[in-house]
């Protein structure tokens, strides 16, 4: 039996400003066969689950599709758009913003967009830093670059200052570029909204390397982060091979889900660990890393060993129930704390050897997008712009089988994804590495 998400029909509706009355001025036929490209119907559903064992009755549980409705709740000529980023760096924040702003613009006529400066913080009426004017000549070569033209914090205000400012401003639609954190504060503009009673779209769009928002396989800036993290672990295999006994040690991003330590030691192919928050590990004791690591040593004289930041936390004797200003856990320094334990512990039993520690963190989340997730990022902020027009609210772009969908924010935030050691992914990690199937002391 395929395992089913605990979900019904009416957790996965999308919420709606009202009927749709205006014309789309795309130039998309409403059938497919007509030799250009088809509006999608606003019935149109993916199957949450279309795996199904010979046999079983298929279940109709689905989200709704992406993508441009013949029919707009907003008239383009009296629009008027804002786009925010939050939350820290990642590669493709300029791309999205760059489709976002030509695609309102030149496809639908919409006249003016603005960029929300340093994230939530932007959105107050008094502000140090105004909006920008986004036009053509502002964000035509940004997608060469790192980082986020309109700036980014963390936190957000109270949705009442934020829809305070929604109004003044007169902006019909909010694009939130951003994590869980950015997407819950979404999802509380979107209620102060409903609450008002006034028809202004919130649509997010998932922003994290870490590849951890649910119903989003995967996040724009994942793929580019892994390639910059495979050449870092390419490099500490080079460091660890050029001394007896060298150990090239790699701290990854990664809080609460391994996803980049699993898929950048999968692309490298040289890591012989990879320490991730979902499995946990002991240090010491026959079944231990440490000993482990010795092993290996003794077998082939150098080691690659891959953690992601989130991993082990519980080892380091320093628990903490603080968090960020976006609400993620505060963590200890298991980098650090790692290369000293396997320091010392190499002291302890005299086995000659070195250490080389690498710490890419800022670097692999600064850098521009690869062709895969400029690829990516034009597709979500395209089927984003879609869904504000139509004036669905609420909700962000998720990928689900391959195919971009809408899902509710009340059911896409407060929890995150985290990577299954029984997939295919973590299988691979382990059949690379060899490393042994952890025990706790």
């Amino acid at each position: 039996m395929v395992e089913r998400l605990a979900l019904d029909q009416q957790q996965l509706e999308v919420a709606t400003l009202g009927s749709c009355r205006f014309q789309s001025p795309l130039n998309r036929s409403p059938e497919s066969g007509g030799g250009i490209s088809s509006f999608v119907a606003d019935d149109m559903r993916l199957l949450v689950e279309p795996r199904v064992r010979h046999g079983e009755e298929i279940s109709s549980l689905g989200f709704e599709r992406a993508g441009a409705r013949e029919k707009i709740f907003f008239k383009p000529t009296n629009t008027k758009a804002a786009i925010v980023s939050c939350g820290g760096l990642c590669p493709g924040i300029n791309n999205v913003i760059r489709t976002l702003t030509m695609e309102l613009r030149f496809n639908y006529g919409v006249e003016q967009v603005l960029g929300i400066r340093f994230g939530f913080q932007g959105l107050r009426v008094e502000c140090e830093h105004p909006p920008l004017e986004l036009s053509h000549d502002v964000v035509e070569g940004i997608h060469h670059q790192g980082g986020t033209i309109l700036g980014s914090s963390r936190g957000h205000l109270d949705p009442k200052v934020s829809v305070d400012f929604l109004q003044r401003e007169k902006i019909d639609i909010l694009f939130c570029i951003g994590g869980d954190g950015t997407q819950r504060a979404a999802h509380e503009i979107a209620n102060e909204v409903a609450n008002r009673k006034l028809s202004i779209s919130i649509v997010g769009i998932p922003k994290t390397i870490d590849n951890d928002i649910k119903f989003c396989y995967r996040t724009f800036g994942f793929y580019t982060a892994v390639s910059e993290a495979e050449k870092v672990i390419d490099s500490a295999h080079v460091e660890a091979k050029g001394v007896l006994n060298g150990v090239g040690l790699v701290k990854l991003m990664g809080r609460e889900a391994g996803y980049i330590a699993a898929a950048a030691t999968v692309a490298s192919g040289e890591a012989n660990f990879t320490l991730i928050p979902e499995v946990p590990f002991s240090l010491e004791g026959p079944d231990g890393f440490l000993p482990a690591l010795v092993r290996r040593l003794a077998a082939r004289e150098h080691a690659v060993v891959v953690v992601a930041e989130g991993a082990g936390q519980d080892l380091l004797g320093q628990q903490t129930e603080t968090h960020d200003a976006s609400g993620n856990r505060c963590l200890g320094d298991v980098g650090l704390f790692l290369k000293q334990r396997i320091i010392e512990y190499f002291e302890r039993e005299k086995i000659p050897g070195s250490v080389k520690y690498f710490d890419p963190s800022y670097y692999i989340r600064s850098v521009p997008a690869n062709a895969a997730d400029s690829l990516l990022c034009e597709k979500l902020a395209r089927k984003a712009v879609h869904a504000g027009m139509a004036g669905k609210t609420d909700l962000l772009i998720g990928l689900w089988h391959n195919h971009l969908i809408h899902v509710p924010l009340a059911i896409s935030t407060g929890s995150r994804k985290h990577l299954s050691t029984e997939g295919e992914l973590w299988t691979s990690v382990l059949a690379l590495t060899g490393q042994e199937k952890w025990k706790r002391e």
